[in-house]
C-alpha cells in the first residue's frame, strides 16, 4: 500500500499522483488533506503517514508527502523509527536512494520540481528495489541504533 500525505502546499500536486498511481494500478490511500485548506500544518500528514509506515503489518508499504519544500514533510517522517524518508531533488538521486538507502517514504517539493519530474521521481521510488547488499544493510542497521 501506498500511503499519501500532503498539506496545502502539496495538495494540487498530491491529486495527480493519485490519478498516477491510479493508472499504474497501485493500491493508495490518501491520508489528506482532502481539501484545499491554507491553515494546515505538514506535520499533521507527515505523521499520519509515519505511523502507517511503522506498524508491523506494513512491510513493502511506502509514503509519499508533498509540501512546499519538502523539507518539513520529510523531517517530520524521519522522527520516526522505521521511517527512512527522502527528499527528491532528482529521479536518478532516487534511484540511488532507494536501492542503496531503502526508503520507505518520498517527500516533494511541489514548488521546487515540475510534474513531469515528480512522476519520473515516483516512478523511481516504486519500481526500485533495494539491492540488499551487504555494506548497505551494515549502514542501515548503524542508523536504526541511534536513539
Amino acid at each position: 500500500m501506498i500511503y499519501l500525505g500532503a498539506d496545502h502546499g502539496g495538495f494540487e500536486l498530491k491529486e495527480k499522483i493519485k490519478s498516477w498511481l491510479k493508472a499504474w494500478n497501485y493500491e493508495f490511500e490518501d491520508l489528506g488533506n482532502d481539501h484545499l485548506d491554507l491553515e494546515d500544518d505538514y506535520p499533521d500528514f507527515a505523521i499520519k503517514v509515519a505511523k502507517k509506515l511503522i506498524r508491523k503489518t506494513a512491510k513493502g508499504d511506502m509514503g509519499i508527502l508533498v509540501c512546499r519544500s519538502g523539507v518539513g514533510m520529510d523531517i517530520a517522517a524521519n522522527r520516526f523509527a522505521g521511517v527512512r524518508c527522502g527528499l527528491g531533488c532528482s529521479s536518478q538521486q532516487i534511484r540511488v536512494a532507494k536501492r542503496d538507502d531503502n526508503l520507505n517514504c518520498l517527500a516533494l517539493a511541489a514548488d521546487y520540481i515540475t510534474e513531469e519530474e515528480a512522476k519520473n521521481i515516483i516512478r523511481l521510488f516504486l519500481e526500485t528495489q533495494f539491492s540488499g547488499g551487504e555494506k548497505y544493510q551494515r549502514r542501515l542497521e548503524k542508523i536504526e541504533k541511534i536513539k
